[in-house]
């Protein structure tokens, strides 16, 4: 079983590249599964249903997110209703939304997929390495097939994170830096691991949105509206290999797609279906 983790979409731009691309690499890969984080997918603040319904249109299965998922206000009722949408599950008791979702992949089988938030840098939450496992079991009887999305400030929480779950889950993928790392390996008991997924967006950037207005608050102090870039656009993500039965990785690659190469990955397809 495959499946694909895809950083942060920041925008217009991630969304539009996202829109353009993701049918292609589903094809390419053969993949069973999308997962998506998209909580900067609405302008890189939020994400709204017209966005969300816009995603899932697209071929993503499921959508995490994180400290930014209720930056816009109708994401409330769209979050309660929509349940592909998840939010960090150590929310308190209460929160509008899930933090888990169980995924019909391509080929029929389930797949897990939990969203956790750190608390390192981060607003106060209950404890994910509490929460987590308890949402682990929660779906077991489903699926040994998990996906953590762990969208979290600290390299060592997120590692921390990885470690704790190894051998219970398929994947722990970090978010929230929009940069991507290049840590990914499977860990001694079968759980696959990368630090940060990165971003699906601008990379002439500052973490996707335009450099001088982001310059101009490090320089002032002041407040700056902050607008996605569009310039080197990427597609960055992880994509694992899952045995269905185990639930272990068999297989972690990271990946950055740029437009060049997602053009030459259509390309090749088109040429594939002329012959």
């Amino acid at each position: 079983m495959k499946i694909l983790f895809i950083g942060d979409i920041v925008g217009r731009p991630g969304r539009e590249l996202l829109r353009g691309s993701l049918a292609t690499i589903v094809r390419h890969y053969d993949l069973d599964l999308v997962i998506a984080n998209a909580e900067n997918s609405a302008n890189g603040f939020g994400v709204t249903k017209d966005i969300g319904d816009a995603i899932l249109g697209y071929g993503v299965d499921v959508m995490t997110s994180g400290n930014h998922i209720w930056d816009k206000k109708e994401v409330i009722p769209y979050i309660a209703a929509e349940p592909r949408l998840i939010r960090p599950a150590n929310y308190p008791t209460g929160t509008p939304g899930r933090g888990s979702y169980v995924a019909t992949a391509r080929d029929g089988r389930a797949v897990g997929v939990i969203n956790a938030m750190g608390r390192v840098h981060m607003p106060s939450l209950d404890d994910p390495f509490a929460v987590v496992p308890r949402e682990v079991e929660a779906i077991r009887g489903k699926t040994r097939v998990v996906i953590v999305d762990f969208h979290a400030e600290a390299t060592s929480e997120k590692m921390a994170m990885g470690w704790h779950l190894d051998g219970k889950v398929t994947l722990v993928v970090g978010t929230h830096t929009h940069v991507q790392t290049a840590d990914e390996r499977i860990l001694h008991h079968g759980t696959a691991y990368l630090t940060d997924a990165g971003m699906t967006g601008s990379h002439d950037s500052v973490i996707g949105m335009e450099r001088e207005p982001s310059i101009a608050r490090f320089v002032t102090g002041m407040p700056a509206k902050l607008e996605p870039a569009t310039a080197n656009l990427r597609l960055n993500g992880v994509m694992v290999d899952a045995d269905p039965v185990s639930g272990k990785a068999l297989a972690v690659t990271r990946v950055s797609f740029g437009e060049q190469d997602l053009a030459a990955m259509a390309t090749e397809a088109a040429a594939a279906v002329a012959r």
